[in-house]
């Protein structure tokens, strides 16, 4: 099952990004962790659009280890997303975490995003990729490279090849940040998938400050693209504020992705 996706003589695959294909440029997805209201969802996006980034990513539904956390405005946060998505003509990106939420994010959703937790649900992965749309496959905090790409072997037996492998950090002894952002998965998979890695050097630390050296280092390792929690107002992000940055540090990482990008 994995030698399909691993095969390089059948090519890498290309997928679209608005006027941009993946690989040939470095692609930026950034927004908050979850969608707030609408006036500060204005504000961001407004940023983000001067900033040139590719996607606003944002939270709708939001996956909590502990129940009684924030988990997202769900529909109120669709609704946003699509107000948003009309008044700055960007490209949304979501995570969905069940097979009834596809139908909701159809029409406002133009890239499905499968979390860290929704790895291994196979049923979702296969729906998921029944609807035409691309997906960004976060890798398990405990998988392994080649059950990572399993995973997204399900989603493209369905027809759709349009998969983008997430490196988002994995579970390991170390506890001096969130995760461990394994980049050798990454060196790894530009050289024996066909599919695109991207970094998200947020949930790979887990800490603020670490977020920009790890997107760089993400780049130089051969990500196509970067996954980045940002705000016009990160210690006030109404989750993930510690790893969540500020405007100018995404502008600054843009910058230094734009460089390293024409050396590798």
């Amino acid at each position: 099952m994995i030698q399909k996706t691993m095969d390089l003589s059948s090519g890498k695959v290309k997928i679209k990004i608005g006027n941009k294909i993946i690989s040939e440029e470095p692609i930026f997805f950034a927004g908050p962790c979850s969608v707030e209201d609408i006036d500060t969802m204005r504000k961001i996006a407004k940023e983000l659009k001067a900033l040139g980034v590719d996607v606003l990513r944002g939270g709708a539904y939001k996956p909590r280890t502990s129940p009684y956390d924030f988990q997202g405005l769900k529909g109120e946060g669709l609704e946003i997303l699509r107000t948003i998505k009309k008044e700055f003509q960007m490209i949304i990106s979501t995570e969905i975490l069940d097979v009834r939420d596809i139908e909701k994010v159809m029409d406002v959703v133009d890239i499905i995003q499968i979390g860290s937790r929704n790895m291994y649900n196979y049923v979702l992965l296969e729906e998921a990729g029944k609807s035409g749309k691309p997906i960004i496959l976060k890798r398990g905090f405990s998988a392994t490279v080649n059950e990572w790409l399993g995973a997204a072997e399900y989603i493209m037996n369905v027809g759709n090849e349009q998969v983008i492998l997430c490196e988002r950090g994995i579970r390991t002894f170390e506890t001096t940040t969130r995760n461990t952002l394994d980049l050798n998965s990454v060196a790894y998979l530009k050289k024996y998938s066909r599919l695109p890695v991207f970094v998200d050097p947020s949930h790979g630390t887990g800490v603020r400050d670490l977020v920009k050296p790890m997107a760089l280092s993400g780049v130089m390792a051969g990500a196509d693209g970067l996954l980045i929690e940002t705000h016009v107002e990160p210690e006030e992000a109404s989750s993930d504020s510690q790893q969540t940055i500020d405007m100018k540090t995404l502008g600054e990482i843009m910058k230094k992705t734009n460089e390293i990008w024409r050396l590798r």
